[in-house]
C-alpha cells in the first residue's frame, strides 16, 4: 500500500560462488547453505498466515516518521507467538542513498538486523522496494531511470543478503503505476512495469550466492488481479521453480479503505442493503482467488496476497463484526486456494480507521479475535 493514511541471533550464512546457469555436467553444483530444494510452490505452503511491517521501515522521514516505534525483537516474537509465520517488510531505499544510488551501510546494517529479529524469532522474511517516493514510474519517460536504479538497488541489496537463508524472500517492487491513474493501464505501461519485474529478476541472480537460487517475488500491474490476469508477463528467469506472484486484495473499496465511505457492513449476514457495496461479497473474493490459483497456482507458480485489510469503523456500532468476517473469509478463501495471506497492518492499533492488530512497542495483541481469526485461516 502507498501511505494514504547489533544483528540479532542470526548471522548470514557464508555465501558461496553463483556460477553459470549452464555447466558442465562434471562439475558440481555450488554449495548454498540455509537453500532448501523446495520449489516456490513447495515453500508457500510453509509459509502461513503473514502480517505486513507497515509505516516502519518505508517511512518517508525515517523508520518513525509516521508514528510507529523503532521496530524490535520484542515485536517479532509477538507475531510468532500469535501464530503468525511470514512478515512482509516494506523498505524504502532512495532516501538513504546518495546521488549515484550508493545505499548508506547505516540504512543497510538496519534492515538487515530487523530482517534479524523475524528470523530470531522463526518467520519468514519479504523485503522490498516499497512505494520510496514514487520514482519508479511505469512510463517510457522514466523507463532508463527506473531501470538502472532498480539494477543498482537490488545490486546491492543482494550482496548484501547473498549469505542468509532461504526463509529471506525479495519482492521486487510495489504498487507499480502512474500515480493517480486507477484504470486499466496502457500498453505503455504494461510493458514497461513488466520490465521492471525483468530488471530485478536479472539483477539478484547475477550477484549469485544463494541468490542464485533465491525465492523471488514478481508483481502484476498495480497488484490488481484482473490486470494480472490480462497483463502479467513472468520474467525470464535462470533458476527453476523460483518465482512467486504478487498480487492485494481491497475489495470493496468503500468498505476497506474509504474512511469516509458510510458503507460499513458486508458479506452474507449483512442487514442494511444502505450500508453495504453490492457484489462484493464472499463469492466474489472467492472468484478472484480461484482465477489466481487457475491461472498461477495450478500451473506451479505461488501467489503471495501481499496486502489486505479492511479500517475499524467505531463511528457505527457493531461495524467491527463485519470487519472480523471479512478478513476471515479473505485470509481463509486465499490460504484455500493456495495463495499465502499477508495482512496489512500499518500500526495505530487503538485508533478509528486503522488497521493496526498489536501494541508494537510492547507486542501486545489489541485485537486478539482478528488475529486468530487471521492465523486460523491458514491453519
Amino acid at each position: 500500500m502507498k501511505r494514504r493514511n547489533a544483528l540479532v541471533a542470526l548471522l548470514p550464512l557464508a555465501g558461496c560462488g553463483g556460477g553459470a546457469a549452464a555447466r558442465a555436467a562434471s562439475t558440481p553444483a555450488p554449495a548454498r547453505p540455509g537453500m532448501r530444494d523446495l520449489t516456490s510452490l513447495q515453500l508457500s505452503k510453509l509459509m502461513g498466515s503473514g502480517w505486513n511491517l507497515g509505516n516502519a521501515l518505508e517511512a518517508i522521514g525515517g523508520e518513525t516518521a509516521w508514528g510507529n516505534p523503532a521496530t524490535s525483537p520484542t515485536l517479532m516474537n509477538a507475531l510468532k507467538a500469535a501464530g503468525f509465520k511470514t512478515v512482509r517488510i516494506p523498505v524504502s531505499w532512495k532516501q538513504y542513498a546518495d546521488a549515484s544510488d550508493t545505499i548508506s551501510a547505516t540504512w543497510m546494517a538496519r534492515v538487515a538486523e530487523v530482517v534479524g529479529y523475524a528470523r530470531a524469532a522463526g518467520l519468514f522474511a519479504i523485503i522490498n522496494i516499497h512505494w520510496d517516493g514514487g520514482w519508479m514510474q511505469p512510463t517510457f519517460a522514466a523507463q532508463a531511470m527506473a531501470n538502472a536504479r532498480i539494477t543498482k538497488f537490488w545490486t546491492q541489496i543482494a550482496n548484501h543478503f547473498k549469505g542468509f537463508d532461504d526463509t529471506l524472500l525479495f519482492a521486487g517492487t510495489n504498487e507499480v503505476m502512474v500515480e493517480g491513474d486507477h484504470g486499466t493501464p496502457k500498453a505503455e505501461y504494461v510493458q514497461v512495469q513488466n520490465g521492471f519485474n525483468q530488471q530485478f529478476v536479472t539483477a539478484v541472480r547475477a550477484t549469485g550466492g544463494n541468490n542464485a537460487v533465491r525465492h523471488l517475488v514478481v508483481q502484476g500491474f498495480n497488484t490488481n488481479i484482473d490486470h494480472t490476469l490480462a497483463f502479467a508477463v513472468m520474467p525470464t528467469d535462470t533458476a527453476k521453480d523460483r518465482l512467486m506472484m504478487e498480487v492485494h486484495y481491497y475489495d470493496p473499496y468503500n468498505f476497506t479503505l474509504n474512511e469516509k465511505s458510510k458503507l460499513w457492513q458486508w458479506g452474507a449476514s449483512a442487514t442494511d442493503p444502505r450500508a453495504k457495496e453490492a457484489g462484493f461479497d464472499e463469492a466474489w473474493a472467492d472468484a478472484q482467488f480461484q482465477k489466481m490459483k487457475t491461472a498461477y497456482v495450478d500451473k506451479g507458480i505461488p501467489v503471495i496476497l501481499g496486502e489486505f485489510g479492511a479500517i475499524r469503523r467505531t463511528e457505527y456500532p457493531g461495524a467491527e463484526a463485519y470487519r472480523l468476517a471479512w478478513n476471515k473469509h479473505v485470509a481463509r478463501s486465499a490460504w484455500q486456494r493456495g495463495l499465502v495471506p499477508v495482512y496489512w497492518d500499518a500500526g495505530a492499533a487503538t485508533q478509528n480507521h486503522s488497521m493496526g492488530l498489536f501494541n508494537r512497542t510492547s507486542g501486545a495483541q489489541v485485537h486478539p479475535a482478528l488475529i486468530k481469526a487471521l492465523v486460523d485461516a491458514a491453519a
